[in-house]
């Protein structure tokens, strides 16, 4: 059996530590082995252990609940041998970036798991989509990860004023996260970022063509990614990571590369919301009603924000859609909520079209 200081020499650089032995330790007295997940595909994965790489299999882990399969960046106990080799476990998560499935049922989408940075990538060759980097913000708020805004391409941005405006646009959308511009082809802002993952995990995300595998490899000092041209019409590109890998950086810390996302639906992501939108949840508390819905209730803070320009009518907007897609996702599986939340909206309409009506009266 390897032995504890080997284990440790081996897999400290993939972010093991005491907690991880200890949480580990009913499995070790077992004779398994201990490893983190650098790969999965079609129920195998890789894994990286203090006595080398292997691949086994993950029928033994719940295969049916898209909650509870292996992923990237799981650490787990597997068998020391067999054939085939089998993952037994795996070990709490400590963080789990998860989205919503495309399925019709309300189920979520476990992507990367024990990461202590999420970047999102955004490339500045196409128009930013603020709602889009919203999103992503409130999957990775959830996860319990610190997300990292990183602009790509910041070369095709020559004038600086220009560029500075797109960086305060970003970062209004994105309060208490740290926005960084970088260009890979340049090496221009990558000492920050190096700086900023060199210890933890961190996972890469955002968009087909925002540049996340030329990242990737600008990180990693060689080209390990596979890197393809993103279509001048748009600026997306086709999937050139079609899974998640995770992959030592030669400086400290792990990096899981993801595939793009075409969808980046919310799952069960209400504090995550909250704290893209800080600054409305803040104002919230000052509304006359506990319950307040920012529509047209007497007495609302937010949308006296508004109407004073101190709050962009934007950023309501997308709160109300972010808010209103989580409680539909939540209540799929709760048809109590799901009633009650139809009365609601029921209730706030008539309230809302009964104030439009006063107004009118009061108009003619």
């Amino acid at each position: 059996m390897t032995s504890s200081s080997a284990v440790f020499s081996a897999l400290a650089p993939y972010g093991w530590d005491e907690a991880w032995a200890k949480e580990f330790a009913p499995y070790d007295a077992d004779g398994l082995l201990a490893g983190r997940v650098v790969r999965v595909d079609r129920g195998q994965c890789d894994i990286v252990t203090a006595g080398g790489p292997l691949r086994a299999d993950t029928a033994f882990v719940t295969p049916h609940d898209p909650m509870r399969v292996v992923c990237t960046g799981d650490w787990v106990a597997v068998e020391p041998g067999g054939n085939p080799r089998y993952v037994r476990a795996y070990l709490p998560r400590r963080t789990a970036f998860v989205r919503s499935t495309s399925s019709k049922r309300s189920e979520g989408q476990i992507l990367a798991a024990n990461v202590d940075h999420a970047i999102v990538a955004v490339s500045l060759a196409v128009e930013l989509d603020l709602g889009r980097i919203e999103r992503f913000l409130a999957l990775a708020w959830e996860s319990g990860a610190q997300p990292v805004v990183v602009l790509t391409k910041a070369d095709l941005v020559p004038d600086p004023a220009t560029l500075a405006h797109l960086v305060q646009d970003v970062e209004t959308t994105a309060p208490g996260v740290p926005v960084l511009t970088v260009s890979a082809h340049a090496g221009d802002g990558l000492d920050v970022l190096v700086a900023l993952v060199g210890s933890g995990t961190s996972v890469l995300l955002g968009q087909s063509g925002a540049g996340k595998s030329t990242l990737a490899n600008a990180l990693l000092g060689e080209d390990v990614m596979d890197v393809r041209a993103a279509r001048d019409v748009d600026g997306k590109g086709r999937h050139t990571t079609t899974t998640r890998n995770l992959l030592g950086l030669p400086g400290g810390g792990v990096l899981i590369d993801t595939p793009g996302l075409r969808g980046v639906g919310l799952y069960d992501a209400e504090t995550g919301v909250g704290q893209v939108f800080a600054e409305i949840e803040e104002l919230a508390e000052s509304c006359r009603f506990s319950d307040c819905g920012h529509e047209s209730e007497p007495g609302c803070a937010v949308r006296s924000a508004v109407e004073a320009g101190e709050l962009p009518v934007r950023r309501l907007e997308s709160y109300r859609k972010l808010m209103r897609e989580n409680q539909w996702i939540v209540a799929k599986t709760d048809a109590r909520l799901r009633s009650e939340m139809k009365k609601d909206w029921k209730k706030r309409g008539a309230e809302g079209k009964a104030a439009m009506e006063a107004k009118r009266g009061r108009w003619g």
